[in-house]
């Protein structure tokens, strides 16, 4: 039986082509979906407003680790924030205090984020190493054979891993022992952002091409498949669809966005499309029992029924500011953006009730919850907790 990984928000939340053709256009499509939509926009960011504190919220504690980029993200088990860095740090922080449990390094730079079930903690060098450590010690490394983008998947003594061309793979957490793989062949390029890999009760959920499919964790068999977007355009580049990471899961529903196209949710139990909206962001989603909110690409904010889809509310007030995957929080959404500002907005209408800055390096690792301590971590590398005052 896997672990379901709604408990952990209710706490908080094969083969490339073998040419050298298809290689290079891999390269390069990845760098220009990771980054062209803003290294070339020279638009002005939004002016904001002066700030009126209606969310009192104050720092409670910092800790250093080293640089981040916007593959990581910071993984939450219980009261546990483990970080990691793009050079390839990696610390353990008790959330409530801000102590350190434990840091090591793999040596190698990251290319995902990581993962952990408590007990296990897993990430991907960019060399292609499968780290698995316990306890801050390495227990063993296992080269792919395929780029990993995506955080893995640490549950069930399993580590499950989602590679670029979105094949998956399954190893033994305690030995390293791969036990089953699921090829996806037909696609030329892949997306450099983080993709979808997360479990619903004793199913493990993977973003493949724009559509949600279920496999069984043992064999990776296939169970189901449902897409909330469809591959469009004439050539490779105007085709690519992918979901990207940051997904909201409330009872069987299950809400993801594909890549600059829609956002859209599943009914997990009867495998059936509630909805699906055009929605043209880069970064995941977050939400609740009753609304999921997202951001474009420019910066525009919107909240949508979880029920229906139907527009909610809109908000320009951060536009151009480059923001980060949300976090549903309570009464408030929150977003972290390039200028290291956090900032909260109310969900009811998107109105501002705080925000605040951190060390003024840009904020692209998503935002997380662990107890009542909000954790952020900076392009520089240094993670943050918050609590309400």
């Amino acid at each position: 039986m896997i672990d379901s990984t709604q408990a952990l928000a209710s706490r908080v939340a094969k083969a490339f082509k073998q040419t050298v053709a298809a290689a290079a256009m891999t390269s390069v499509v990845a760098a220009l979906a990771g980054c062209s939509l803003f290294s070339s926009d020279t638009r002005k960011p939004a002016q904001l407003e002066p700030n009126v504190a209606l969310l009192d919220v104050k720092q409670v504690w910092q800790r250093p680790v080293a640089k981040a980029n916007p593959t990581l993200v910071l993984n939450v088990t219980g009261s546990t924030v483990v970080a990691g860095s793009a050079d390839g740090q990696l610390a353990a922080i008790n959330a409530d205090t801000g102590a350190e449990l434990w840091r090591a390094s793999v040596g190698q730079r990251l290319s995902a984020g990581v993962g952990s079930d408590g007990e296990w903690v897993a990430v991907v060098a960019d060399n292609g190493d499968l780290v698995a450590l316990q306890g801050g010690r390495e227990a063993w490394r296992k080269r792919l054979p395929s780029r990993v983008y995506t955080a893995p998947l640490v549950a069930g003594k399993r580590i499950f891993v989602l590679s670029a061309d979105r094949s998956i793979s399954a190893f033994d957490a305690a030995t390293g022992e791969q036990l089953w793989a699921q090829a996806k062949t037909g696609d030329s390029l892949v997306l450099r952002e983080s993709g979808v890999l997360t479990a619903y009760q004793d199913t493990l959920v993977a973003g493949v091409s724009g559509r949600f499919t279920a496999l069984d964790p043992n064999g990776g068999i296939v169970r189901w498949e449902v897409p909330i977007a469809s591959a469009r355009g004439t050539n490779d580049v105007e085709r690519l669809v992918e979901l990207v990471g940051g997904v909201s899961l409330v009872g069987s529903s299950f809400c993801s966005r594909a890549y600059q196209m829609s956002v859209g949710c599943v009914d997990m139990d009867s495998a059936r499309l509630q909805w699906t909206v055009k929605a043209e962001g880069i970064h995941g989603i977050s939400g609740n029992a009753d609304l999921v909110v997202g951001a474009d690409a420019n910066g525009v904010i919107t909240a949508w029924r979880r029920d229906t889809g139907s527009v909610l509310w809109s908000s320009s007030r951060l536009r151009w500011r480059k923001l980060s995957q949300p976090l549903v929080l309570g009464r408030a959404v929150v977003f972290g953006d390039e200028t290291g500002t956090v900032h909260m907005l109310a969900l009811k209408d998107g109105s501002p009730l705080n925000r605040f800055g951190t060390d003024g390096s840009g904020i692209s690792v998503a935002p997380v919850v662990a107890g009542n301590t909000l954790g952020v971590q900076t392009d520089n590398g240094a993670v943050y907790g918050f609590k309400p005052d």
